[in-house]
């Protein structure tokens, strides 16, 4: 099965297998979208995401066209019921309609709606937990209508959200965080849009995005020395920059980029019982960030590093371990994903 992530900026593609209980990865490929096709998130062009995607299956050449792509956590509506557990599967159905309809906020024939027994109620061993999941279903048929122009076969429609719990259960032991209980902050720093997600005991409680990301380096970088937008992507990852480039440039950056982390906990800490948090996972293609990590660490005193999903894996030979690990922190969503079918992966 494919992971394929949609971001702002680009599409990711990742192939994943399970051998002898270790994560291989098979195949995996980025490419660039135009400007505008998605908007804060949301397809505003399924066919030029679509072209995007051939490009990248081109490139990838993955062994399966079966795909596990995701629409965002903020284009969904979730919630947690109750319900009696001696329900049989229609009668089950019918009460999750009734239940649906009185929180979600759109006719429900507007919808896609899916739920997901998660076992007993804690305390109440006569009622089912039960996960109610809905998003318009406009959003989900332009991300099948992309997948499908791109030549591949949408198989599941999950969530950025659990896509991102299942990828740092895997990361978690890396962590070495002293807490028997942590409370993780996962920060992904895309071209347009950064979103804290706040992880405690496996689960996403909180999330927030806003509007901040790489693609405001980029800009300053072709500002100040002239570069077109292909020639200041390229320096900002390879380097060759003047020497001013550190001080007058990455540094504000960085400095604006904690600054705004900093922010969305604050936020977060005002609406929970929280005041700290015992880890920042950096994510995301501006995460890589030369010295991004140490700085945020120095600055909000928290243990922090750049996600790396590859490290407990296998690569295929025939994938550059370089090109690979470089692509690592913008791939932890699609590796979530492609995590989500595997024998070996929780739902």
């Amino acid at each position: 099965m494919l992971g394929l992530d949609i971001s702002s900026s680009s599409v990711k593609l990742l192939e994943l297998s399970s051998r002898n209980g270790r994560l291989e990865i098979e195949s995996y490929g980025v490419a660039a979208l135009p400007a505008l096709a998605v908007v804060e998130r949301k397809i505003q062009d399924p066919e030029q995401v679509g072209e995007a995607i051939k490009l990248v299956v081109e490139r990838a050449k993955p062994s399966t066209r079966h795909t596990v792509a995701a629409v965002s956590g903020a284009s969904v509506i979730s919630r947690k019921i109750q319900l009696s557990a001696s329900l049989q599967p229609q009668e089950l159905e019918s009460q999750i309609l009734i239940e649906a309809d009185q929180f979600i906020p759109f006719p429900l024939n507007e919808v896609s709606l899916d739920f997901e027994v998660l076992g007993p109620a804690k305390g109440r061993p006569n009622k089912n937990e039960i996960l109610l999941v809905a998003c318009r279903l406009e959003t989900v048929d332009q991300l099948q209508d992309a997948l499908k122009h791109g030549g591949l076969i949408p198989k599941v429609v999950d969530v950025e959200n659990y896509a991102i719990e299942r990828a740092v259960s895997l990361l978690k032991p890396q962590f070495k965080v002293t807490s028997n209980d942590p409370l993780i902050a996962v920060v992904d720093i895309g071209a347009t849009m950064t979103n804290l997600s706040i992880l405690h005991q496996g689960e996403i409680i909180y999330s927030r995005d806003q509007v901040f990301g790489g693609k405001q380096l980029t800009d300053e970088i072709m500002r100040r020395f002239n570069l077109s937008f292909a020639d200041a992507g390229f320096a900002k990852k390879k380097g060759g920059l003047p020497p001013e480039y550190q001080h007058e440039v990455l540094i504000p950056f960085q400095q604006a980029a904690v600054q705004q982390i900093n922010r969305s906990l604050q936020l977060f800490y005002s609406s929970s019982a929280f005041n700290n948090i015992d880890y920042i996972l950096l994510a995301g293609g501006s995460s890589a960030t030369l010295g991004l990590a140490s700085v945020v660490k120095e600055y909000l005193g928290v243990p922090c590093s750049v996600a790396n999903p590859f490290l407990l894996t296998n690569i295929n030979p025939r994938i550059s371990k370089e090109a690979l690990n470089n692509d690592a922190p913008a791939l932890l969503v699609a590796f979530g994903l492609a995590m989500r079918n595997l024998d070996n992966a929780s739902d």
